[in-house]
């Protein structure tokens, strides 16, 4: 394999010689600014999959989709439909993705929608530059690096996340709104009709619907949220219920015929920013802030790994890093010709995950107030010495974060958690356009407050609770006004040359990085299809515990890789990951059995 990265690119045109040429002036110091000082606190571990999101299916494998014209692959049947009726309407893919993603928003309340944000990909056939659209919330004007601190310490994280502090100003509808101006074709309003129909005429609650709201005691404690989740007994709709959303519908008729504008200015602002405040522990959401606010269009993150183009999202979001770096770790290894469930392949897959987290947790947070090495952590010398610290043996253990070069000092870690409710959906056609975008409330409902028919984020709480580390350094994703959360979404895309591989997604919180990796090792190292690649047992390290999928074939690797060193930790991993590949003759598609997700196409 060539073990080498051969090009990178931020955006994705330029080679990796002329930077080299002046990586000196690319790599950056972190700065050390101040902040509150002398607040100790343990960094908090990597957890279990959340109570309130650990609903798991069967893993019994779906059918490929195969299509000669176009696909989408999205978290919910309806959603998937509303998508190709705009391709059927001759729509672009632009178009498609839209009026999933607000499907999407109706029928997966739990993991994403109005009042949360995203991340989304976008290329278009005939260019070489893919387009990275920055959805991501920012921390309101008023927040301040101690936000989540009680009497110097930490407020705990679930009491954090169910409160108005958690709130961040919603991205998701900007950045939709951009994404349309650049690549839609079918009217804007046009788009909103499948949703609309949905929330006015009503939809079947779904099982995994049904499981979310039935294990949330923070849903059921929102009294803004119990009333359209629950029935008269405080019970979860059973499933089939069929489920209206009036208010919904209003907000979405508002939306198509004034624009995006509406949703931050005007009335449903002034709701949005009253029902923040009138939460029992208060945010402090304005209606200036979501009249500031403006989604980014970056050029995504692309480096040359093998045969391979990998393009993801730059930072904010540490997962293009994240997974290109795991992905050219991985060339210095003998993984190609390990079996996927055999405990070499878990072994060398996670000893890459630890060393790409570890890089993760230092140094990634948003740019715009953190200068972060990305052409640094991508060297190839910096990688080849990287990945010499995986032995073939022996597990590393815990890995610490690289200095790359130009770099005087390591900054402190911030293993801030990052919850999996999320959501990922693919549009793709046979001319090479395609979208891979994610996009999240954060937590299951997010912060639980319920508005004109759609939840809240609870964002702000993908920051540093603790602004500083034991010896009061400040941490570099701490809060700060207007600042965007480090995030792990990765909504990935592949070429080889001029044309398009592969586009793939996952939800999943700070696993989202390993379940993408996986996949891609699936589909270009091992050569499996698509649904295979998503089919296979979810494993990795986070930089903490060797996590292997529970009731998977990996169980029996268990002992072998706890010989090695690896401490097995075997639990639900409910990815939902979502991917097109381009194929002879046309397209494949594949959906995550875990959830209930539909990929098809015509």
């Amino acid at each position: 394999m060539n073990h080498a990265i051969s090009s990178l690119a931020m955006p994705c045109s330029p080679v990796w010689a002329r930077l080299r040429a002046s990586l000196t002036a690319l790599l950056f110091a972190l700065p050390v600014l101040a902040s509150a000082q002398g607040v100790l606190a343990q960094p908090i571990p990597v957890p279990d999959i959340a109570p309130e999101a650990a609903t798991h299916q069967s893993l019994n494998s779906r059918p490929l989709a195969q299509a000669e014209h176009y696909m989408v692959s999205a978290a919910n049947p309806l959603a998937t439909k509303a998508g190709l009726s705009m391709l059927e309407q001759g729509g672009s893919v632009v178009d498609a993705a839209i009026a999933a993603q607000l499907v999407l928003g109706l029928v997966e309340p739990q993991s994403s929608g109005l009042g949360g944000g995203g991340f989304a990909l976008v290329h278009q056939a005939g260019e070489a530059a893919v387009h990275a659209y920055d959805g991501r919330e920012t921390a309101t004007a008023a927040a301040r690096p101690g936000r989540f601190l009680h009497e110097g310490r930490p407020l705990n994280f679930f009491d954090a996340v169910d409160s108005g502090l958690s709130v961040g100003t919603p991205g998701l509808v900007s950045m939709l709104a951009d994404m349309h101006k650049d690549g839609g074709r079918l009217p804007w309003a046009q788009l909103f009709q499948p949703a609309i129909r949905l929330a006015t005429e009503g939809f079947e609650v779904s099982p995994r619907m049904h499981a979310m709201v039935a294990a949330s005691k923070g849903l059921k404690a929102s009294a803004s949220a119990a009333a359209y989740f629950y029935d008269e007994k405080g019970e979860a709709w059973p499933v089939g219920h069929v489920l209206r959303n009036p208010d919904y519908a209003d907000v979405l008729r508002q939306l198509a015929q004034e624009g995006a504008q509406a949703f931050y200015q005007g009335e449903l602002a002034r709701d949005m920013v009253e029902a923040v405040a009138a939460h029992e522990v208060p945010g402090d959401l304005t209606v200036e802030d979501l009249a500031a606010y403006r989604s980014l269009k970056r050029e995504a993150l692309c480096a040359d790994v093998g045969a391979y183009r990998y393009c993801g999202m730059p930072p904010p979001s540490s997962g293009g890093l994240a997974v290109v770096q795991m992905m050219a770790l991985l060339q210095h290894t003998p993984i190609a010709g390990s079996r996927p469930d055999s405990a070499e392949a878990v072994h060398y897959f996670s000893e890459a995950g630890r060393l790409a987290f570890a890089d993760r947790d230092a140094y990634v947070a948003d740019p715009a107030f953190a200068q972060v090495p990305v052409y640094g952590l991508l060297d190839p010398d910096y990688l080849a010495s990287r990945a010499a610290l995986i032995r073939p043996e022996r597990s590393m253990g815990k890995a610490e974060p690289g200095v790359p070069a130009g770099l005087l000092e390591t900054p402190p870690t911030d293993t801030t958690l990052e919850q999996p409710a999320t959501t990922h959906l693919v549009v793709a056609d046979r001319q090479g356009n395609a979208v891979s975008m994610t996009t999240s409330v954060e937590s299951a409902f997010g912060s639980k407050i319920f508005v004109n028919g759609y939840l809240l984020n609870n964002q702000m709480t993908d920051f540093a609770l603790n602004p500083v580390d034991a010896q009061g350094r400040p941490h570099i994703n701490r809060v700060e006004a207007g600042k965007r959360p480090r995030s792990s979404m990765s909504p990935m895309m592949v070429f080889k040359g001029e044309h398009p591989v592969l586009a793939v997604g996952s939800p999943g919180g700070s696993a989202i990085i390993n379940y993408v990796a996986k996949t891609l090792v699936g589909t270009l190292v091992w050569n499996m299809d698509i649904q295979a690649a998503i089919d296979l047992p979810n494993m990795g390290s986070r930089n903490h515990a060797t996590e292997i999928e529970r009731h998977t074939s990996l169980t029996r690797a268990a002992a072998t890789l706890k010989a090695m060193g690896h401490d097995i930790q075997e639990r639900d991993f409910p990815s939902g990951l979502h991917g097109v590949m381009w194929v002879s003759g046309g397209l494949h598609g594949g959906a995550d059995p875990r959830r209930e997700g539909l990929a098809l196409g015509r």
